[in-house]
């Protein structure tokens, strides 16, 4: 299919939709078709609890059968679609440089698709948690996948997607990083007891998934403060009370938890000034409704020196 049939298409999807995720999925596409390593990727499915499910798939030119490699799961945000998560974090060339492999999930939902994290008593039974760890099985399946080196990560919805991982599938997912994540205040469900190393970005003027928490008109719900949340992981590793506050640019500081059980560390990296974007990353446009992007730390990057430093250990 060529690129103006799917424009086309994405356009008569995106009628009806609120005008905020109209202009977020437009500028998906506009990320996607100017991105260099779309074509790179390959598509595939799985069949999970009844219903087809899609993902893309980043393989580096550097993959070795022989040797155990890492897999990074990339999820997309809320009413988007895989190939966004891709071209806005740009992960693929963080995976050509490093020598990892990229899965970018795809969420439920007609045309464009969200991360549905409700609809079981039972966490661990959630369809969209079922399906990650079905993706994981397949693709531990044909790769040679490195156990102890599944990390998960997400903006947005997808970041909130990446919390229900770390707190239903943390016996697999070694670490998680968020960027401008959608984090409601309830926490009490989560009862997985291992520490899960956990990175943030926010934006201090995020009008999406606000930083101090609160009602969002464009979000669509009320939010978690970002850094009462993750005050809150910091106590769910068990790290010490007093973390350590630095400056790394003129506009973005670092909150790191240290002590924490098991090395499960817990950073905070707070842009000032900055929207509803992912850092250093891919813009988003509509900034005059998204919010402002910086390129003063590069997320993707620190993300991933971060997930090297944290495995799961075997017992």
């Amino acid at each position: 299919m060529n690129t103006r049939k799917i424009v086309i298409r994405a356009v008569l999807v995106l009628i009806g939709l609120p005008i905020v995720f109209v202009l977020l999925a437009f500028g998906f596409f506009y990320s996607v078709f100017y991105f260099p390593n779309w074509t790179s990727a390959t598509t595939g499915t799985i069949v999970s609890s009844g219903e087809q499910r899609g993902y893309l798939l980043y393989v580096p030119k550097s993959y070795d059968r022989v040797k155990p490699t890492p897999l990074v799961i990339s999820l997309h945000t809320s009413m988007s679609w895989p190939s966004s998560s891709m071209a806005i974090s740009q992960w693929n060339l963080a995976a050509e440089e490093h020598g990892f492999i990229v899965v970018y999930p795809e969420g439920t939902g007609r045309g464009p698709k969200s991360w549905e994290m409700t609809g079981s008593e039972t966490p661990s039974r959630m369809p969209d948690v079922i399906f990650i760890s079905e993706l994981i099985d397949q693709l531990e399946a044909s790769y040679n996948i490195d156990k102890t080196r599944i990390y998960a990560n997400g903006m947005s919805n997808g970041g909130g997607m990446a919390f229900v991982l770390s707190c239903t599938l943390s016996d697999r997912i070694a670490a998680v990083g968020m960027v401008s994540a959608g984090l409601y205040p309830e926490w009490s469900w989560c009862t997985d007891h291992r520490p899960v190393p956990m990175i943030a970005f926010h934006g201090t003027a995020d009008p999406v998934c606000p930083y101090n928490g609160g009602r969002s008109k464009l979000g669509g719900g009320t939010f978690q403060s970002i850094p009462g949340f993750v005050a809150n992981w910091s106590r769910r590793n068990r790290c010490g009370p007093n973390p350590i506050e630095s400056e790394v640019t003129a506009d973005v500081t670092r909150l790191q938890y240290t002590d924490c059980a098991d090395d499960a560390g817990v950073v905070l990296y707070t842009i000032k000034g900055e929207g509803h974007q992912w850092p250093g990353g891919k813009r988003v446009p509509a900034e005059w409704m998204v919010g402002r992007y910086s390129r003063s730390i590069d997320a993707t990057r620190q993300m991933w020196a971060f997930f090297r430093e944290h495995q799961l250990t075997r017992k």
